[in-house]
């Protein structure tokens, strides 16, 4: 029984490998070994960055507030990552069998013991591309969600499916990060009527002309309100997706809209929000703003929308966009490398849209 090597983020900027002994497996538990670990390059470089709020301050779950006190994360930081693709070499539980592929979330780390009655897992058919697995158990819901979002803010809690909300719809994304490019295929998946994705980088925009969408990167606001009319007056987008974790992106998105339509924000803001003036379109189109997290679906929805159907409706997406893994998986990086990766991604040495931690890549 190997001992597990786990990614722990020491300080600001300090990332290392830590062993830690392999529990023992009991009964009703299973044991998986790591085969991919996709690489968050928003939320999990906010730890090697510092800037992430759990550091500074303390989370009171029952209120909903961050409150001064201790810190409710301290360094170091481990078992950061949740895009988890884990095969089970060991099992004394039949909720899973010796071999299969799962997709799970539980850290960048290089195995792991799970219990099915505490542990959150997926199993990936045997058709689909195993590095494309990485999505199934948070990354795809977390885009699915948004849609889910948008749907709710059309129909309320009478939602019959995904596409309910971009059906037949203008749709802006705003951000080409994996997020952005996710939202933007599930959107054209579910029958949008265009799908325009708005990024400052022009080979992140490259990629998502490559997924079937339409781009722009300059003037976007004016390009789109000239090009998408709803009548005298009403002009821009149906639905804008913020899919990127700065301010100036979120002030875009309003900028996009057309009279009362929303943005649904999928993005995490470490900073703060100066640039999102709300006394410009914000106040005079009457627009509204719908944060799209993972933690709730729509109010009303939970009963028909559990994290489960959002993992099945990113299957979906996966078998029918197997171009995303060429598309999009832009590094494929030895586990043991990991270190030097995201610190590297976080002082902006190396840019990557999907980097992928394999414990064996081809030279």
């Amino acid at each position: 029984m190997d001992d597990i090597r786990t990614l722990s983020i020491e300080a600001p900027g300090e990332i290392t490998f830590v062993e830690e002994k392999s529990p023992t497996l009991e009964p009703g538990t299973f044991r998986v070994e790591t085969v991919y670990s996709g690489v968050s390059a928003g939320t999990e470089l906010t730890y090697v960055k510092g800037t992430n709020p759990y550091l500074h301050s303390s989370w009171d779950s029952a209120l909903g507030l961050f409150t001064e006190g201790v810190p409710s994360m301290e360094y170091p930081v481990r078992g950061i990552g949740y895009m988890q693709v884990g095969m089970v070499t060991e099992t004394r539980t039949a909720a899973v069998r010796e071999g299969t592929l799962l997709a799970m979330a539980y850290g960048h780390r290089t195995g792991y013991v799970a219990d099915p009655l505490k542990d959150r897992f997926v199993e990936l058919p045997d058709d689909l591309d195993p590095l494309l697995g990485i999505y199934v158990a948070h990354m795809g819901p977390i885009c699915a969600n948004g849609l889910l979002h948008a749907a709710a803010d059309l129909h309320g809690p009478a939602v019959h499916g995904l596409g309910d909300g971009v059906r037949g719809r203008r749709v802006a994304v705003t951000g080409a990060g994996v997020v952005g490019l996710l939202t933007a295929s599930f959107a054209l998946r579910h029958g949008a009527a265009e799908v325009v994705v708005v990024d400052e980088t022009a080979e992140r925009l490259r990629i998502a002309e490559a997924l079937g969408a339409k781009t722009v990167q300059e003037d976007p606001a004016v390009t789109l309100k000239e090009r998408w009319r709803h009548a005298p007056g009403d002009r821009g987008a149906d639905v804008v997706f913020q899919c990127r974790g700065q301010a100036r992106c979120l002030a875009l998105a309003l900028k996009l809209l057309r009279p009362q339509g929303t943005v649904i924000d999928l993005a995490f803001y470490p900073s703060g929000a100066d640039e999102v003036r709300l006394g410009e379109e914000f106040h005079h189109n009457g627009l509204s703003i719908r944060c799209a997290q993972i933690g709730r679906v729509p109010r009303g929805l939970a009963h028909a929308w559990d994290r489960e159907r959002l993992s099945h409706e990113t299957i979906e997406l996966l078998h029918d966009r197997r171009d995303l893994r060429r598309h999009v998986v832009t590094d494929l990086v030895r586990f043991d490398d990991a270190p030097k990766l995201l610190a590297d991604l976080a002082e902006g040495r190396r840019h990557a849209v999907q980097a992928v931690l394999a414990q064996e890549v081809e030279d």
